[in-house]
């Protein structure tokens, strides 16, 4: 959500139908050796002390005032809604990726304790309406856009947060690195991921029927928009056909609002050439409106995880991915893992499939995701020392494995049993963070 819009204005050259093919394939997978890893994690803001009261826009520009002015490593972006984003840069290492966001987050805490504010880890806001904090045009497009489909866009740009990990594309020749076998495993897998690290049970206070209500919004955000390419062919060619077969979301202008038509293809644009000709900049920022489970911007980008609670609950899901995805060995065992689940996506991409709604609703109570869940979890364990993880990163591992994954469990579990066991308005507590 957070990506940045290059400028519309000036001269540009248009781009054909098959130009636009050619770019899409040519940089939406750059092939190498496994080499370079990176995290976007995503958080809440909200008050230090009443989380259930709502932040007000003029505390929320002022802290982030203060943040633009102390020296961070990670990009830091802010989110429609006014959740706050880091953005590691590419780190040769899991702990090199792990050490420069853990010192860029104890900065930001610092300054925003100091406003009266906190970050929080769930995957979607348990109290708050969504409502838009940034007023900027593309956003007001994108609202427009998915306001026809109903309310789950707002709910997706304003309240939710996520821990996003982005590994290489993997090498161009087949095997459990291959750039194919990563694509294959990232959807796969990715229902394991939903499931096991599900994290936002809750709207407007109450429960959902859904552990991570966060992808129930994107299953209706809808396909085209918020789906995945089919998996049945070529990553490059499926993604490029999906590129060009996915609505346009605005028409950029110079001045004044941005049309936002309906149902107008980069495809339809690129051959009708109207309201003008599209260009390579326009292609670009094509790119950043679709929001499917993975992305592919020459490396993965794995959007699917729920935001985690507690300060460190972010680094157990970047170093299982990291290992199941650059451990050769690790990366071979979930591939085993997660195959027999492929039967119960049927011909639906994810997330709108029954095996990423099954995910999504019921977590690792479901026996299939529950057996995966545990294979994969115990193959990432053995392979962290091997990718140089620390003990400390590999007991986070363990203890969650131990406290969620074998049980069958996921942290929307403990915000639901909190929820029953506990009225916290009469203790004055917050039964959700």
């Amino acid at each position: 959500m957070s990506d940045s819009a290059s400028g519309c204005t000036g001269p540009r050259t248009a781009v054909t139908e098959a130009e636009a093919e050619a770019l899409v394939n040519g940089i939406c997978f750059k092939t190498g050796p496994p080499r370079r890893l990176g995290v976007e994690v995503e958080w809440l803001v909200h008050e230090l002390r009443t989380p259930r009261l709502p932040v007000t826009p003029e505390r929320l520009e002022a802290a982030y005032a203060a943040l633009r002015t102390v020296p961070l490593r990670s990009a830091l972006t802010v989110e429609p809604g006014g959740q706050l984003e880091l953005s590691s840069p590419p780190a040769a290492s899991l702990m090199e990726c792990i050490g420069t966001v853990s010192a860029d987050l104890d900065a930001v805490r610092a300054v925003l304790a100091q406003g009266g504010l906190r970050l929080v880890g769930l995957g979607h806001d348990p109290w708050h309406t969504p409502r838009r904090f940034l007023r900027e045009r593309r956003y007001d497009a994108l609202e427009a856009c998915l306001d026809r489909g109903g309310p789950a866009g707002r709910h997706m740009m304003c309240a939710s947060a996520s821990v996003q990990v982005c590994v290489d594309a993997g090498h161009e020749e087949p095997g459990p690195l291959g750039h194919g076998r990563r694509w294959w495993l990232a959807h796969q897998l990715g229902a394991v991921l939903v499931a096991a690290f599900a994290n936002s049970p809750l709207l407007g206070r109450r429960p959902t029927g859904w552990l991570s209500t966060r992808q129930l919004m994107w299953t209706e955000i809808g396909p085209g928009r918020a789906g995945a390419p089919p998996l049945d062919g070529a990553p490059r060619t499926a993604w490029t056909r999906h590129v060009l077969d996915a609505p346009v979301m605005c028409v950029r202008r110079d001045n004044g609002p941005w049309e936002v038509p309906e149902g107008l293809t980069f495809r339809q644009w690129a051959r009708a050439r109207r309201p003008r000709p599209p260009t390579r900049e326009d292609l670009d920022y094509h790119l950043t409106t679709l929001f499917p489970p993975v992305r592919p911007r020459g490396h993965l980008e794995l959007r699917m995880i729920d935001a985690q609670p507690g300060e460190d609950g972010w680094i157990v899901p970047l170093a299982v991915t990291a290992a199941l995805f650059d451990d050769p060995q690790a990366a071979e065992t979930a591939y085993r893992a997660v195959k027999p689940l492929t039967e119960r996506s049927g011909p639906l991409p994810a997330p709108h499939n029954p095996l990423w709604t099954g995910a999504a609703r019921t977590g690792l109570a479901d026996p299939e995701l529950h057996e995966a869940a545990v294979a994969c979890f115990t193959a990432a364990l053995e392979a962290l020392p091997r990718l140089g993880a620390t003990t400390e990163v590999t007991d986070a591992v363990a203890a969650f494995q131990d406290r969620y994954v074998r049980k069958g469990r996921c942290p929307a579990d403990d915000l639901l049993e909190r929820l029953r066991g506990t009225d916290g308005r009469a203790h004055g507590k917050d039964t959700a963070t």
